[in-house]
């Protein structure tokens, strides 16, 4: 009965982690494209839950990693028990939820990992960590995936620019890739389900293993992959605002072109990772991304503060959130007096963060200047559509930006040639009209002449 308790929880935290995985990493996909004025905020994050709904069912390569993989076999089974991975789901949830308050874009996954390592470690020793897979498929992929999508993002901001060149005066056409944004956006959306959805059906399903409910080097069952996809895009509907406010305006100021390159990179490297099996973090891949086309671009900078707080964010994330899976695990083998008090102090943890985030609160009307905002989707805007100016705090009416400045002069020009060219239709209908009757009394007056 108790274990049967304790895997009941495991689940339903597991799934409460997934949906703070969903509401941590909005961001991968939609800071961008929000930053440029491609989708509206609220139009973006729908979009990402659909995308990441769809993808949670696209591949299993992932969740046999961690399911299967990460934590070894013993002569008794996996050498792990659900109360030691609800202890690592404990410090996973800490970790999330204060780099969340922060603003900070680290990796759910790698805090994951880190839980669950620590948890391991206190109830079977270091035996119970596949070291081979948390090299092969944690470690050198955190190294080498924000640096490869960061010299591709690089690489394709140039190659986007000098294609888009105009040496003649002519407007270069880049503020176009804003629509080319939602397709490469919607694809990260879409590989972010891939990927880090099959975290927690991972988890979900080594517990099940764990606990004798179901095979060892098994995939996990329907329910668990239908539940694990509603609760990440349950939670990617909610927003991450603070990281959106963080990597749409914090890293770098980004530009059409430039977020489109971003995107595509970074959606290459989650979708290639995937199909490996690696446990890739998409968080810090679409950082790289950013950074990389933010140093493509002639005339950006990058912000290399904010640069070395996700750095360190990303250094800490496993040892932090390990020791915390490490504490929950010891309380944990008090039996289940213990899972009791580790329920009741992440829930007091939890509630904490909630409550402190009210203070300060962001979302989708505030994580990009509010101009921004008001103009945030001018590129799909209904046709003839305007953007109507919002109204600050003081009453005050806010200028346009630069991406509206430029919609609202395309507009005028478009206007104007279309005026123009009704002039123009009139002036020869006109001058036809003008012809034709000089004809016609031209025609006249050598019939006249010749009665005579």
């Amino acid at each position: 009965m108790e274990l049967t308790l304790v895997v009941l929880l495991v689940i339903v935290l597991a799934l409460f982690f997934d949906f703070t995985n969903g509401f941590h990493d909005t961001a991968n996909a939609m800071a961008t494209p929000i930053a440029t004025g491609a989708l509206k905020p609220k139009t973006a994050v729908l979009l990402a839950a659909v995308l990441n709904l769809v993808g949670a069912f696209l591949s299993t390569e992932v969740a046999k990693t961690i399911s299967g993989g990460l934590i070894n076999e013993g002569d008794g089974g996996v050498l792990i028990s659900p109360a030691m991975i609800f202890a690592g789901l404990i410090g996973a949830i800490v970790w999330n939820l204060l780099t969340w308050l922060y603003g900070l874009p680290s990796s759910s996954s790698h805090a994951l990992f880190g839980g669950l390592i620590g948890a391991a470690i206190v109830g079977a020793g270091f035996s119970a960590i596949n070291g081979g897979v948390l090299l092969s498929k944690v470690i050198i992929p955190a190294l080498a995936a924000p640096l490869t999508a960061g010299i591709v993002a690089f690489t394709a901001t140039k190659v986007a620019y000098a294609i888009t060149r105009r040496h003649d005066g002519k407007k270069d056409g880049r503020g176009r890739f804003r629509y080319a944004q939602i397709a490469s956006s919607s694809l990260i959306a879409l590989a972010h389900g891939t990927n880090d959805a099959q975290k927690t059906m991972g988890v979900i399903t080594l517990t099940l293993v764990a606990a004798n409910m179901q095979d060892p080097d098994t995939g996990p069952h329907l329910w668990v992959i239908i539940s694990c996809a509603l609760a990440i895009a349950i939670g990617t509907y909610s927003g991450g605002w603070r990281i959106i406010r963080t990597l749409g305006a914090g890293l770098t100021q980004v530009k059409p072109a430039q977020g489109f390159a971003a995107e595509t990179s970074t959606a290459a490297t989650i979708l290639a990772s995937t199909h490996l099996g690696f446990a890739l973090s998409t968080t810090q891949v679409a950082s790289g991304s950013v950074i990389g086309s933010g140093l493509g671009r002639r005339g950006s900078s990058v912000r290399w503060r904010t640069v070395g707080r996700i750095a360190s964010g990303w250094l800490f994330t496993l040892p932090a959130a390990g020791a915390v899976g490490a504490i929950a695990a010891l309380i944990a083998h008090l039996g289940m007096v213990g899972i009791i008090i580790d329920a009741v102090l992440g829930l007091g943890f939890i509630l904490f963060i909630f409550w402190r985030s009210s203070r300060n609160k962001v979302d989708h009307s505030n994580a990009i200047p509010v101009p921004d905002v008001a103009e945030s989707g001018y590129a799909v805007r209904i046709r003839k559509s305007k953007v109507k100016p919002v109204k600050t705090k003081t009453g005050s009416m806010t200028q346009l930006t630069p991406v509206a400045q430029s919609a609202v002069r395309d507009d005028v020009a478009a206007k104007e040639a279309e005026k123009a060219l009704r002039d123009a239709e009139k002036a020869d209908a006109a001058e036809a009209a003008e012809k034709a009757a000089s004809d016609r009394d031209a025609s006249s007056d050598v019939n006249t002449g010749e009665k005579r």
